[in-house]
């Protein structure tokens, strides 16, 4: 098969392909059932591979599909992966987490059933969700990121380029994109409190990972960065490594997020974040990759006419707002798919070589 050949047409495709992978790998595969439906009242669920030794004590953790419609690049990663895994060393497991927020991919949306951006839900326990805390530029904002209304033209990118110049574009691009839980049906929606797959994923860590000292965490997402290029983010706080060391491990630059002058954004709620809390004795590096699509205000726009389908149409897939966003991050063009997996793959290979001190995604041995 082409790289581009793994990526699916819909959810159902990609989970089919994605357990018949892990069968024939030998991995041992965990389903974790979700109470929320597809199209056609399908099922769905966030599923896991793991391959290795349960007693494992250094584990690279690779996920998928964290935003929905962001999981057909992730989804293809992790089944070629699969199909070339070689022996792994003794005490050194791969887990494989497959589409974490399963609405999101199967409807074509980036948030889940409840519209909660599912990288800003993950906040400290006790810590209040939909307070009202939001960043005062938000407030004044939401009228243009979420009209009450269907998609239609209305000069949206004009509008946001005006806005950009009057608040300055990082000042701008951080109020809408930190996460906010002011607004159910806006945009960058944190939830009112913790969505039942990140839950249920945190405590199946929680139960599988106590025995690790050493977890790298790679988390595949798409739509920042150049066309078809890989970008990696460590998420402050929650890495033993250095940005540094971490660049020459993984053969890019590692951006530090805990530096105002090179990081995108600051986002509240994170996943990388909630690792640490979850897994207080282990050693943990996080890394989240990004395969980039096209502009920011594109996929800004792709965002906001499916958010508006969603909540004030059928919501239903036939909508081009549904295939419109797919297309923003999820482009069907064959090389960069060919790009997404290669890169992917890549990424794979090198933080197992760190990991592991093995060779990743090569001839079996």
């Amino acid at each position: 098969m082409q790289p581009e050949d793994f990526f699916p047409p819909d959810y159902a495709t990609a989970r089919e392909r994605f357990r018949a992978a892990a069968e024939a790998a030998r991995a041992e595969r965990v389903s974790l059932s979700l109470a929320a439906r597809g199209p056609d009242a399908s099922p769905l669920a966030i599923d896991i591979a793991w391959c290795g030794p349960r007693s494992a004590r250094r584990v690279l953790l690779h996920t998928s599909g964290l935003h929905g419609v962001e999981a057909f690049a992730g989804s293809a990663v992790q089944v070629a992966a699969l199909g070339e895994l070689p022996t792994l060393p003794p005490g050194c497991a791969l887990v494989l987490v497959h589409v974490l927020n399963p609405y999101g991919m199967a409807w074509l949306r980036r948030a889940n059933e409840n519209n909660v951006d599912l990288n800003r839900n993950f906040l400290p326990t006790g810590a209040p969700h939909g307070d009202g805390r939001v960043a005062t530029l938000y407030d004044r904002l939401d009228a243009l990121l979420n009209p009450p209304s269907q998609p239609a033209a209305d000069f949206f990118k004009l509008r946001l380029v005006c806005s950009a110049a009057r608040h300055g574009p990082r000042r701008l691009q951080q109020a809408i994109a930190e996460g906010q839980y002011r607004y159910p049906r806006g945009l960058f929606f944190g939830g009112k409190e913790l969505q039942p797959g990140p839950a249920s994923y945190l405590g199946w860590l929680g139960q599988n990972l106590q025995q690790t000292d050493y977890l790298m965490a790679l988390d595949l997402h798409t739509g920042l960065g150049r066309h078809g290029q890989s970008l990696l983010m460590a998420e402050p706080g929650a890495g033993v490594t250095p940005e540094h060391a971490l660049s020459a491990a993984l053969g890019q630059p590692v951006v530090a997020l805990a530096s105002d002058a090179s990081r995108p954004y600051r986002v509240t709620g994170s996943m990388g974040a909630s690792l640490p809390r979850v897994l207080p004795r282990a050693g943990i590096d996080f890394v989240l990759q990004e395969i980039g699509t096209y502009g920011p205000l594109s996929v800004l726009a792709a965002l906001r006419d499916e958010n508006r389908w969603h909540h004030h149409g059928s919501g239903g897939l036939e909508h081009p707002a549904k295939h419109a966003l797919k297309e923003a991050l999820c482009p069907s063009s064959p090389a960069w798919r060919r790009q997404a997996v290669e890169k992917g793959l890549a990424l794979l290979q090198a933080a197992a070589a760190w990991t592991f001190g093995a060779s990743f995604c090569g001839s079996k041995s």
